[in-house]
């Protein structure tokens, strides 16, 4: 056996692999001797069929899978003798007959690329404080009072009141109305509509509609011009101004729930009441923070890796790495129920650039784990696994659920490993704390 190994680049290779066609032979018997076992042909029993016909209809087929299997089992023992990081799976071409007596392969692979490590001291992060009061908790209570809101028709008296003096259509009111529109005189498809429903102010109309509306009491009608915009979905109305005439047929006021113990008892606070509840929005905000504030942390992080550590990427890993997320984008829609979701065609150069910078902060991340020892330790994925499953009614059930499926595992480990490594890089960097309340931290990308 013989093996040459050339430099094609920064990171291509190619091997030679060389061996004798008479080293296959007793497996090529063998081969053959198994297919001859379940082989059907006409006038023979099956397992019956003679030897030379097996040869006649199965040697080249045979010869073809145990040369390629021989040149990759040649090639992966040279790698590993030669310590040879593989990037990915080597591309096997034949170069010598068939029935030559000397094999030849061209194997032509990547390896892995060196990581060159950038000054770490050198980059500026930020990293954001928020703090969550009153102001914060009440307007969390007021988005969950929205949950729970109903409706009642103004100027009609009832167990929460009539909604007060003025009758007619405010912002924050449900309004059912009938409308018409015409375009030239003609009415249009999508034009019409009878008991439509919508809240004014929620932006579900176009503005000219909603404003309208405004001010309308049940029963009152109105009519008044309104221009599509050119890039409407309606292609067919799109740019064009229609005459709209609209009549409300009921104005209904929102009515809240009351920030009580009755409402902590509907949103599950069996006990301690609305100081409960308010304790309890208290914790779940402060673990919104804490997640936002990790993730707007990280990526900052994982940019500044990207941009201060110089690699070539090995090509093959970002074609793995489109396919998989050509795979996941596929899934989303079959998930979503998507008609033909399984053969819409998904192009793959619309993930190259998130492939790319996903494959290079991948052998980033691996030569920091290696040479700073920042790999993840027992310890750690419990203590991760205990804190989010805290959050659950079951915590123990919720811990086994972690530790029952290794690929769960896997992914808390990965998350521990990038906490370890954005520790490691901020412990050098030059961190800048930035307060922040909690609608401007919502905002931020």
């Amino acid at each position: 056996m013989a093996v040459q190994i050339e430099n094609l680049g920064s990171l291509d290779r190619k091997m030679t692999l060389e061996f004798a066609r008479a080293d296959l032979a007793k497996a090529r018997e063998a081969r053959l001797a198994k297919v001859g076992k379940t082989m059907k042909m006409a006038g023979f029993r099956p397992g019956k069929v003679p030897k030379n016909l097996i040869e006649k209809q199965h040697g080249m087929q045979v010869d073809f899978e145990l040369q390629f299997d021989k040149a990759a089992e040649l090639f992966y023992e040279q790698s590993q003798k030669e310590g040879i990081a593989l990037a990915g799976q080597p591309r096997l071409e034949p170069k010598s007959e068939l029935n030559a007596d000397k094999v030849i392969f061209d194997a032509f692979f990547e390896v892995l690329p060196e990581v060159k490590i950038g000054d770490f001291s050198s980059a500026e992060v930020s990293k954001y404080t928020t703090e969550i009061g009153d102001a914060e908790i009440d307007r969390a209570l007021d988005v969950l009072r929205k949950q729970q809101v109903h409706y009642h028709p103004r100027g009609q008296a009832g167990a929460h009141g009539d909604g007060g003096a003025n009758t007619s259509a405010q912002a924050g009111d449900q309004v059912v109305i009938d409308f018409v529109g015409k375009i030239d005189g003609v009415e249009f498809a999508g034009g019409k509509a009878e008991n439509f429903e919508y809240v004014l102010g929620e932006g579900r109309m176009l503005p000219e509609f909603e404003a309208a509306t405004l001010g309308l009491k049940a029963g009152e009608s109105k009519s008044f011009s309104l221009s599509f915009p050119a890039d409407y979905h309606g292609k067919d109305v799109a740019g064009k101004t229609a005459e709209f005439t609209i009549t409300v047929k009921s104005v209904n006021w929102a009515h809240l729930p009351a920030v009580d113990d009755a409402f902590a008892l509907s949103l599950g606070v069996t006990e301690g009441g609305v100081a409960k509840m308010r304790a309890e929005v208290k914790e779940n905000l402060d673990r919104e923070v804490k997640r936002r504030i990790t993730s707007l942390l990280k990526n900052e992080v994982m940019d500044k890796l990207n941009s201060l550590c110089e690699l070539d990427v090995p090509k093959s890993l970002v074609a793995s790495e489109q396919e998989r997320l050509v795979e996941g984008a596929r899934q989303d829609l079959m998930q979503r129920g998507i008609p033909n979701a399984k053969d819409v065609p998904i192009p793959a150069e619309l993930f190259a650039e998130q492939a790319l910078k996903r494959v290079r902060l991948g052998l980033i991340l691996s030569e920091l784990v290696k040479k700073q020892n920042l790999a993840a330790t027992a310890d750690q994925i419990k203590a991760e696994i205990d804190e989010q499953a805290a959050t659950y009614e079951d915590p123990k059930e919720v811990v086994r659920w972690f530790y029952s499926n290794p690929s769960r595992l896997k992914d808390i480990e990965n998350l521990v490993l990038e906490d370890n490594v954005i520790k490691y890089f901020t412990s050098l960097a030059k961190v800048t704390d930035k307060a922040v309340s909690f609608e401007e931290l919502s905002k931020l990308n």
